[in-house]
């Protein structure tokens, strides 16, 4: 996770400092950044008040003591998203500091908000996470001046936790490696799994010549069923099916 400040400076004597509507500008900082996701090709994230929670009290933490850190409170953006009632798969975490003596706009906060967490490669990764699906943002005012602090987390909940199966129905055990770990398989055994991001399989069999070992590449993706049948020579057959929708 990224952590990043963006700062603006600027002398504007006599002149009251512009005053954003903070709820509208998180609401536009969720919009921009779906809109930042559907140009890459990514799904929409949708708000969810456990999230946005957490990001509030972070922001208004930071923005209180003056300190700019993911650890800031002594806790791991882990600690406050679970303390906030939000039981995660995923998470990501994203911090930016914005000053401006005239103050800001409402759109222009959230406009730079969000072009400086596109321009710093860690937060970018963070907004283009693919497997998110649920934001929470939040924004805070230092109390003496017109610096503000945003929070935005992302989160992928335990309830949309990915799950594949994989059934030996040869009469051997078989070797595989899911997100490069290494696993066996017994004969007439199935395995579920259950991971926060899917990725790929790859299974081995004996070959027809030789005993030479092929490989066998497949995306692990959420309801698919890996079946694993004998093939003449020794090898194995993948057979590729999807559980039935619940």
């Amino acid at each position: 996770m990224a952590r990043g400040s963006r700062e603006t400076l600027a002398m504007a004597p006599h002149m009251p400092a512009l005053t954003p509507d903070l709820p509208q500008t998180e609401i536009a900082i969720v919009a921009l950044t779906n809109a930042f996701r559907r140009e890459n090709k990514l799904g929409e994230v949708r708000p969810n008040a456990a999230l946005a929670k957490a990001a509030r009290a972070f922001a208004e933490y930071l923005a209180r003591t003056n300190s700019f850190s993911h650890s800031a409170d002594g806790r791991q953006p882990a600690d406050r998203i679970k303390a906030a009632g939000y039981a995660y798969c995923d998470y990501a975490e994203n911090l930016a500091l914005n000053l401006d003596s005239r103050g800001f706009e409402t759109r222009a906060l959230a406009g730079q908000v969000v072009e400086g967490w596109k321009e710093s490669p860690g937060h970018r990764k963070n907004m283009l996470t693919p497997h998110a699906t649920e934001i929470g943002v939040g924004i805070a005012k230092a109390p003496d001046e017109p610096r503000y602090l945003s929070v935005q987390i992302f989160g992928r909940p335990q309830s949309e936790i990915y799950s594949f199966k994989i059934a030996n129905r040869t009469e051997r055990d078989v070797n595989y490696e899911f997100l490069s770990k290494p696993y066996q398989i017994k004969s007439n055994y199935t395995i579920t799994h259950t991971v926060c991001i899917p990725g790929a399989l790859q299974i081995e069999g004996t070959g027809t010549s030789g005993g030479r070992v092929a490989t066998g590449r497949f995306e692990a993706s959420s309801g698919r069923v890996f079946t694993l049948r004998p093939e003449k020579g020794g090898g194995v057959k993948v057979e590729v099916s999807s559980e039935p929708a619940k």
